[in-house]
């Protein structure tokens, strides 16, 4: 099969999968230690976790992430992943959780909070599915090292939030667990790059916000979406060479 058959396929299904994220974005996105959102604005129910945001009985009042955004990252992250990856089988692991990680980063940007619901799920997903495909022929990954690899980066981020808890939130070490097992298929080169990843965009961007005068240092930032990028990146690497 093409590899640009098998991206534009893998865009598809981002795009189809993107479509159906920002109703759940917008339940989940409230600040933490409150219920999920049930209610629109208006104060009619919000029925189901899955397509558009706004509500039906309130067409002139937008609320919610828009779709589009989300439709198109999901799309592009789904394409490069295909590209990086091929036909090996691990590809259909990596279109499964790739929503699940636009859904997360979208969340955490908009409230600082990583559900539950979304990251401990992630992290069995991941490592069920990837020992599903080792049993796969011409798989690239090994399911030991996604196991150890979820372990050695969910204990070394828990191990940051007991140092630190104002400036590494327990969601982030339980997000980790994830991240590590999708990295730890590819090996411990791919863990640590994607480790290092997401800790220098994460630095890079508090550098930024503090030069432009709009933090401190001191000044907590959403980092979901910087491990989740680092991993991405990471990823895309790790499966490139593999």
């Amino acid at each position: 099969m093409s590899t640009w058959f098998l991206a534009i396929a893998a865009a598809l299904w981002g795009a189809v999968a993107g479509a159906l994220l920002p109703r759940a974005a917008h339940r989940l996105s409230v600040p933490p230690g409150e219920p999920w959102r049930e209610r629109c604005p208006g104060g009619h129910a919000l029925g189901g976790w899955l397509g558009q945001a706004s509500c039906p009985k309130c067409p002139q009042a937008g609320h919610g992430p828009r779709t589009a955004p989300l439709m198109i990252t999901t799309a592009l992250v789904c394409a490069a992943l295909a590209a990086a990856t091929g036909t090996r089988p691990e590809l259909g692991v990596w279109l499964l959780l790739a929503p699940v990680g636009v859904l997360l980063t979208v969340v955490d940007l908009r409230v600082r909070r990583l559900p539950d619901p979304l990251t401990l799920p992630f992290a069995g997903a991941a490592l069920a599915l990837l020992g599903l495909t080792a049993l796969v022929p011409e798989h690239a990954g090994e399911w030991t090292t996604a196991l150890l690899g979820s372990l050695a980066l969910g204990g070394g981020y828990f191990a940051l939030f007991l140092i630190n808890p104002a400036g590494m939130g327990f969601g982030d070490v339980k997000l980790a667990l994830g991240t590590g097992a999708v990295l730890g298929w590819y090996g411990w080169p791919t863990v640590m790059l994607g480790t290092f990843a997401g800790f220098l965009l994460g630095a890079l961007y508090g550098g930024a916000l503090v030069i432009a005068g709009r933090a401190s240092r001191k000044t907590a930032i959403a980092f979901g979406p910087f491990l989740i990028t680092g991993a991405f990146l990471g990823l895309l690497a790790g499966a490139w060479t593999a």
